[in-house]
């Protein structure tokens, strides 16, 4: 069939056709729009929550706003980050987060590539082990690694709590980043090593932005888990290391009818990782698109 029959073709279905794509299209999109406005309520429930006095909060629903906007301040905010207790909690998130992402993206991305395209011996019984490692649970090691940390004088540190998630980050790590360094075309790497390139230098010139895609999307995931963690931080820090997370449900646990400070807590707390995952969100689609696409 030449390219004009198959034009013949399209015309003829596309009066019927085109209506019933508008239609078709026209239903996904409003249940995707359903579906984005449900996910969005509560989190602007708890943003307008965290503008209301704990008067307001208790006498009535934070869609009362919308009728009476004269409710809505930013003294919550203002106590909130005069708080040094929590403040102190916020920097401790930060400190936490950060090297715990950079160094399971930097490691997971070199022992990616070396398990893809670099050959030493042991290397798959290595992968094997990395692979098995994948299903031990986080509560498998609470107590070993708090009795090693309590010798090391570890326990209570942020570094201790840095080094826990950065452990039990790799495995996934490398397991997904070798994954998808193995899609690079292998002509590319020999190419460079016929022209004398390193392996460090193949992998920053040539596998590291073409697997960019995968490497964001890693970041992505490891910021959420260990801003978002509270086991580990509930149990390996102490009152000056303890993240926002512990400190929000001590503030739970002490004065759970203040609403006021718990919302702008929870909200000043949830609003960095929404800005990571925007910020970065065209490398996670990307990389699902290219995972999709294989």
């Amino acid at each position: 069939m030449t390219t004009t029959d198959l034009s013949i073709v399209r015309g003829k279905r596309s009066a019927a056709g085109r209506v019933v794509d508008f239609f078709g299209k026209g239903v996904v999109n409003l249940v995707l729009l359903i579906v984005a406005v449900f996910w969005l309520v509560p989190t602007v429930g708890l943003f307008l929550s965290s503008l209301r006095s704990s008067t307001d909060n208790g006498q009535s629903g934070w869609w009362t706003v919308f009728t009476a906007p004269a409710q809505l301040t930013l003294k919550n905010y203002e106590n909130l980050l005069g708080n040094a207790q929590f403040m102190g909690s916020f920097w401790n998130t930060i400190v936490i987060t950060v090297p715990a992402t950079i160094l399971v993206v930097v490691i997971g991305a070199l022992a990616g590539y070396a398990f893809a395209w670099v050959k030493f011996p042991g290397r798959d019984w290595l992968l094997i082990a990395v692979i098995v490692m994948l299903a031990v649970p986080v509560q498998v090691a609470l107590i070993p690694i708090a009795k090693l940390y309590g010798s090391l004088g570890l326990f209570g540190s942020i570094i201790g709590v840095i080094l826990f998630h950065t452990a039990f980050g790799l495995p996934f790590a490398i397991f997904l980043l070798r994954n998808f360094f193995t899609q690079v075309p292998g002509e590319l790497m020999e190419a460079a090593r016929l022209d004398g390139a390193s392996e460090m230098r193949i992998f920053s010139r040539i596998v590291l932005p073409l697997g960019m895609p995968a490497v964001a999307s890693l970041g992505i995931f490891q910021f959420l888990w260990v801003w978002n963690d509270m086991l580990v931080a509930l149990i390996f820090t102490n009152a000056s290391s303890q993240p926002v997370t512990v400190a929000i449900q001590s503030q739970l646990r002490q004065f759970g009818a203040n609403i006021d400070v718990l919302s702008s807590g929870a909200f000043l707390s949830m609003i960095i990782p929404l800005i990571v995952f925007f910020a970065f969100q065209r490398y996670f689609v990307t990389a699902l698109l290219a995972g999709s696409q294989r």
